[in-house]
């Protein structure tokens, strides 16, 4: 259960404290699920030829390249983001970083180690988060989309036609 608990709440706290746009970093976690789903075969298959003399290549290398391929998108957009957020709109930041917590959690745990994945899933906890996947994800993607929409800047007034 701890486990799973500090891989919801690393990201938030490293997104709150660090005054990241959580938005962003929810939109790289979903371009990660998407390379993970797409791209971690021929990643897979690559890596065996560029180190063929690595006897297990099986499921923990291709665990690895999944969770890799998860998790750096939202890594670097996180890294590049530091102090995007500023005033008032840190408050807004916390829901879409809880949320990008949460899918977090959703998405990586499937790829860890066997034994840990294992400690996660057979918890009571990870069995109510999973039940809550839906709303999780269709209510952090509707919270994400909205921040991101308000979060558009303010035209500084309005300016005509220039005349020269």
């Amino acid at each position: 259960m701890l486990i799973l608990i500090g891989i919801v709440l690393v990201p938030v706290i490293a997104i709150v404290g660090l005054r990241i746009n959580a938005v962003l970093v929810f939109l790289a976690l979903c371009l990660g699920a998407v390379l993970t789903q797409y791209v971690a075969e021929d990643a897979g298959w690559v890596m065996t030829l560029a180190s063929p003399k690595v006897p297990s290549a099986g499921s923990v290398t291709d665990s690895s390249i999944k969770l890799g391929l998860l998790l750096l998108p939202p890594v670097l957009t996180a890294i590049f983001m530091i102090r995007t957020i500023r005033g008032g709109r840190q408050l807004m930041n916390i829901l879409p970083a809880l949320g990008v917590g949460l899918l977090t959690a959703l998405l990586a745990v499937p790829f860890l180690p066997p034994g840990t994945a294992h400690n996660v899933t057979s918890s009571a906890l990870w069995h109510q988060v999973t039940n809550a996947q839906d709303a999780i994800v269709g209510a952090s993607a509707l919270l994400c989309l909205l921040v991101l929409w308000l979060q558009r800047p303010k035209s500084e007034g309005k300016h005509g036609k220039h005349h020269d």
